[in-house]
């Protein structure tokens, strides 16, 4: 009896070990954000009125979801969001709240920088969505590319700081914010070129599974 035991307690530590190696197969990650850019063109702008409009840079959010490939790597779906207003020196919508969104698909490089912390570099694509409050939404193919460290918390949780830039592809002759205008239809910017560039900073936790 007293062999059995030895093996019963020389199996389960076995299993154990193998428990605590195995790698982590998901993550979850929450972060804030501080983004910048996002220059339109004005539609009908009184003369002499500039004929550019920007966004106001500001805070958001953002979460993303990975399933890791290997220790090294993962798949992950990134969402990022701002609420903000059109610069106030805008000739046209300067109180109007537009929300920009990121939907991304994409996956992550992780290296071994240091026992203190690890740098990544993220390649992700997708949409992105721009609304306003009694206006249509404008839907557009986007890419960002993103880089940053993360510093192990614990075994299963690291801080994440990083910065990724958002190129929005678009026609030329894209208009945004179309609806009701003093009581006619029209649409408030359109776009200045065939790129609308945004750029964030973020700070975020990051839950391992």
């Amino acid at each position: 009896m007293p062999r059995f035991a030895r093996l019963l307690s020389c199996c389960l530590l076995c299993v154990s070990g193998v428990a605590q190696a195995v790698p982590p197969q998901f993550e979850a990650t929450s972060f804030g954000t501080y983004r910048v850019g996002g220059e339109f063109e004005a539609d009908n702008a009184p003369p002499g009125a500039p004929r550019s409009a920007d966004l106001e840079d500001g805070g958001g959010w953002g979460v993303g979801l990975a399933l890791y490939r290997d220790p090294d790597s993962f798949y992950e779906f990134l969402y990022s969001r701002q609420a903000t207003r059109i610069d106030r020196n805008a000739p046209a919508g300067a109180s109007l709240e537009v929300i920009t969104e990121y939907y991304h698909l994409g996956g992550t490089l992780l290296f071994d920088t240091s026992p203190a912390w690890r740098t990544w570099l993220s390649l992700t694509a997708g949409m992105t969505r721009f609304k306003a409050e009694g206006f249509s939404a404008e839907s557009e193919f986007s890419a960002s590319l993103g880089g940053g460290l993360r510093v192990p918390l614990g075994e299963r949780v690291a801080l994440t700081l990083g910065l990724r830039g958002y190129l929005t592809f678009v026609d030329t002759d894209t208009q945004f914010f179309c609806g009701s205008i003093d009581g006619t239809g029209g649409c408030l910017l359109s776009s200045t070129g065939s790129t609308i560039f945004q750029a964030e900073a973020s700070a975020g936790l990051a839950f391992r599974f």
